[in-house]
């Protein structure tokens, strides 16, 4: 049903191959977008440092880092208030 494709990198513009058992376990997961970059391109996104952004927590107006950058629109909370608001 599956057959390996070929893809290209957004990252690097190599072209890596999309394998019919990869294809299969994207749509066991109900995957619909296929892989976007190599595995040496997603391996070093996934241990690179994150970029940590300043804000304000909404709730109890401390200064916190957070791994986004806040747009504005939406409120922003530190991680102990992040937390409090997930256990309720």
């Amino acid at each position: 049903m599956y057959e390996d494709k070929t893809l290209v990198c957004k990252d690097c513009g190599n072209e890596f191959v999309f394998t019919a058992g990869e294809q299969e376990f994207y749509a066991e997961k109900g995957f619909t977008n296929e892989p976007q970059r190599c595995k040496e391109c997603r391996d070093k996104r996934k241990h690179a440092p994150r970029e940590y952004h300043d804000a304000v927590c909404a709730s109890c107006g401390k200064a916190c880092k957070v791994p986004f950058a806040p747009s504005g629109d939406r409120p922003v909370y530190c991680s102990e208030c992040f937390a409090k608001m997930q256990e309720e």
